[in-house]
């Protein structure tokens, strides 16, 4: 059974820093595709950033720029480097596997101005 169990959420101010994690279980983790994604109070999720297995990236334009988002094979483990915060990246973040239907609990990141 896939689980993905993410980390790192919290309060931060304007301008600030969080790197959330999100391991995974369940799976072959190496060669899946992975991504974040996030939900604020009565949006629809929303896709922010996606890693292949071989590591190429994209980023939603909303957070281009702001955001890394980078994998620990070996740790089962993506993460989510989120720089420049500011109070509309206030959303639920959940992590997901790409090609399968699971998702983790999520956790809330709150970006006061």
């Amino acid at each position: 059974q896939v689980q993905l169990v993410e980390s790192g959420g919290g309060l931060v101010q304007s301008g600030g820093s969080l790197r959330l994690s999100c391991v995974a279980s369940g799976l072959i983790f190496r060669i899946n595709a992975m991504a974040w994604y996030r939900q604020a109070p009565g949006n629809e999720r929303e896709l922010v950033a996606s890693i292949t297995s071989g590591g190429s990236t994209k980023y939603s334009d909303s957070v281009k720029g702001r955001f890394t988002i980078s994998r620990d094979n070996a740790k089962n483990t993506v993460y989510l480097q989120m720089n420049s915060l500011k109070p509309e990246d206030t959303a639920v973040y959940y992590c997901k596997v790409i090609l399968m239907s699971y998702w983790g609990q999520g956790t809330q990141v709150t970006v006061s101005s």
